[in-house]
């Protein structure tokens, strides 16, 4: 399973920090943030995670996170 975010993320070091933390929840996942694309976006590739999930964490830590159609 594949999920798209768009977010707002804006700097490497917050994004490296977003996705460590992401893996404490998510260890069997690939997740990455891509900050070239416009969106900035979140992608997460696993079995184990359901994207409301994905939205309330990135959310927590301060984040703007939607599914990107």
């Amino acid at each position: 399973m594949v999920e798209v975010f768009k977010t707002d993320v804006a700097k490497r070091i917050e994004a490296k920090s977003l996705v460590r933390f992401l893996m404490q929840y998510f260890p069997d996942s690939k997740i990455n943030v891509d900050l070239d694309d416009c969106d900035k976006v979140l992608r997460v590739e696993g079995n184990n995670f359901h994207a409301e999930k994905i939205i309330v964490l990135v959310q927590e830590k301060g984040f703007e996170c939607k599914v990107l159609e």
